[in-house]
């Protein structure tokens, strides 16, 4: 008890420090495990079964938000493996001719090099709201081709080999109605929420680990089944509290895996001057499949990262006897630093990119990806950002008066459901600055935002008077403080929906009360 006690108050403070010199607090989460691990102490098997806990559950998140079609895409399938492959060769030629290193322990190496953090870069996608946006989208797909070809190795190294009995997991699929059912009857409480971790750590967790699969695959394959559910949001959102406290479990868990020396540190220093090269040649791999320059740079900054499976693999590594203790402490060093210096890149990663805009955009294929392209919004001169329950009523309205109206919304199983029923309407994100940059706005006279959350109708709003919209925006609100921060945005007209609530159920009860007495009198 009082080494868990120890162990929450370091990561508090100095979470809490970084937080306060503007720095994401999971850096200060990695510095109280190296920290702690100078002053004696050690991981133990309660810390690593919350830290797999909490990356369990980020991967479950990040599939309740993935679609399967969105790994079958070249610049998934082929960029992920032709950067792999590049990485491979470059850094296994340097470490081999100037480290003087072995052929067996620079490729070793060079491999646990070559991943990309899947919980690094998922979280930081995530914060910013743009795990839905092309960039996050291409670049979650690349992580999870990156961790197939992870447990490929490890199976075929010496890892623990899949059962034969492997193949029945595609049964999931099969009883798919099923779990979207249990998910349906589990409410909105607290039981929601077991639902989430039993389907996370037991039947995507468990279950893969024991037919020799790997969990992380497993969780995340199990979020891509409920993907499509209508409730897969509010799943997600019910986990965020319980897996962001147990993801402070993984950074802490990486901060105490060794006690470093001083020339594992340089080393590791060493090794991080060369993100900028990983997240280079990402950006021009990704060029090669027709994405816009600022796709390219934002997806590139993301997976500018060491990962954990290379931990992984450099741990089979010293198994094998292909590399030493010593290298495995300095990777675990590098990754955290890698940690460090990616998560406040990606946080200002627009803001980055605006001063190289011109000079990145040169090399942009005049051909662009489909996804990429400019959207067009035909003759429309209404847009309803946001169809939820609101936007569609909104959306219905318009459309029943003879206005040119299209919807937008960014969830894709939603926009299918509408465009099933007879409406117009696209995929976007409104959260995804990138989206406002390609929007065609010719011909657009007003824009109304019916989004659930208030900082996303803020960024829009600010976005759009930014790109020198003119026309109306109006957006709900909720609660009265909501109210001027819009309007501080750029807002024309807000309209809170719960002002005249009571005044409209009064008059529909008094409606429903007349006909009634008109009936019987």
């Amino acid at each position: 008890m009082l080494t868990a006690t120890i162990w929450l108050s370091f990561a508090f403070a100095l979470g809490l420090l970084m937080r306060l010199i503007g720095l994401p607090p999971l850096v200060g989460y990695l510095a109280a495990g190296f920290v702690l691990s100078t002053q004696g102490h050690q991981s133990n098997d309660i810390l690593n079964a919350v830290a797999h806990a909490g990356v369990l559950l980020l991967l479950f998140s990040v599939g309740l938000k993935l679609r399967l079609k969105s790994l079958l895409r070249s610049e998934v399938l082929a960029g992920s493996l032709l950067h792999m492959a590049i990485t491979i060769v470059l850094v296994g030629v340097l470490l081999f001719q100037f480290v003087e290193l072995s052929w067996q322990t620079a490729v070793v190496l060079a491999l646990a090099l070559s991943f990309s953090s899947t919980v690094v870069a998922a979280k930081v996608l995530e914060s910013k709201r743009e795990l839905r946006a092309f960039h996050g989208r291409v670049a979650i797909g690349i992580l999870i081709m990156q961790d197939l070809v992870a447990v490929a190795v490890l199976s075929a190294a010496g890892g623990d080999a899949p059962s034969p009995w492997a193949f029945i997991v595609l049964g999931f699929f099969l009883v798919r109605p099923l779990l979207h059912w249990l998910l349906d009857l589990s409410g909105h409480g607290e039981l929601v929420v077991l639902y989430g971790l039993v389907l996370a750590l037991v039947i995507g967790g468990s279950s893969f680990e024991h037919l020799g699969l790997s969990s992380e695959l497993g969780a995340l394959l199990l979020g891509v089944i409920l993907a499509d559910h209508k409730r897969s949001k509010e799943l997600a959102d019910a986990l965020w509290g319980l897996k962001e406290i147990l993801l402070v479990g993984f950074f802490l868990q990486i901060g105490l895996s060794g006690q470093p020396s001083l020339l594992a540190v340089e080393q590791a220093i060493a090794l991080n001057v060369l993100l900028p090269v990983k997240a280079l040649l990402f950006f021009f791999v990704l060029l090669l499949f027709r994405l816009r320059a600022r796709s390219a740079f934002l997806a590139g900054l993301a997976l500018a990262t060491y990962s954990e499976f290379g931990l992984i693999i450099a741990s089979l590594g010293v198994k094998q006897g292909w590399l030493s203790e010593e290298w495995l402490v300095m990777l675990a060093v590098a990754v955290a630093l890698s940690f460090a210096v990616s998560a406040p890149l990606n946080r200002y990663a627009h803001e980055i990119y605006g001063p190289l805009e011109r000079f990145l955009g040169r090399f942009e294929s005049r051909r662009r990806h489909p996804d990429d392209e400019p959207l067009s919004l035909g003759n429309s001169h209404l847009v309803v950002m946001g169809m939820g329950r609101v936007g569609t009523g909104a959306y219905d309205e318009l459309t029943s008066q003879q206005q040119r109206a299209v919807g937008l919304d960014s969830d894709p199983a939603k926009v299918e459901r509408h465009k099933a029923a007879g409406r117009r309407v696209l995929y976007a994100d409104a959260e995804d600055p990138g989206f406002w940059t390609k929007l065609d706005l010719s011909g657009v006279h007003a824009i109304l935002l019916a989004l659930p959350e208030p900082s996303a109708k803020q960024m829009a709003t600010r976005q759009l008077r930014q790109l020198g919209f003119t026309g109306q925006i109006s957006a709900t609100a909720v609660f009265p403080e909501e109210i001027e921060p819009l309007r501080a945005a750029g807002a024309d007209l807000i309209y809170n929906y719960y002002d005249g609530v009571g005044q409209g159920f009064a008059r529909y009860a008094l409606t429903d009360l007349r006909e009634e007495t008109d009936t019987t009198g």
